[in-house]
């Protein structure tokens, strides 16, 4: 069952609970299916390489793990963490995202 999510690609978040609670960050992917998220520079693991083109000596690498979406809150323009609501634009009348914190339109 797919549902809408709050967040998108490109959105800035912060982390409501876990490990990583309170870093803020841009969404870099979103898997629907497993609502999950890759935010950039939170959650990081170590992952064991084996030496190929793009890293020739191999090694650890860092990279991002995912987190899940209901531990992620979309940051508003004053910087705080908002929940998202959804309406209908006045002149296009299509479904837009707005803060329910001070009620502008989340692009």
């Amino acid at each position: 069952m797919r549902r809408k999510l709050h967040i998108k690609k490109g959105d800035n978040v912060i982390v409501i609970s876990g490990n990583s609670r309170g870093e803020k960050g841009k969404v870099l992917f979103v898997d629907v299916e497993k609502q999950k998220a890759i935010v950039e520079g939170v959650n990081m693991v170590s992952k064991h390489t084996k030496p190929n083109a793009e890293n020739p000596k191999g090694g650890i690498v860092q990279k991002e793990g995912y987190i899940h979406v209901s531990n992620l809150m979309i940051v508003d323009g004053s910087g705080k963490a908002t929940r998202v609501g959804h309406k209908k634009d006045g002149k296009t009348n299509k479904s837009v995202r707005y803060s329910k914190k001070t009620g502008e339109v989340i692009k």
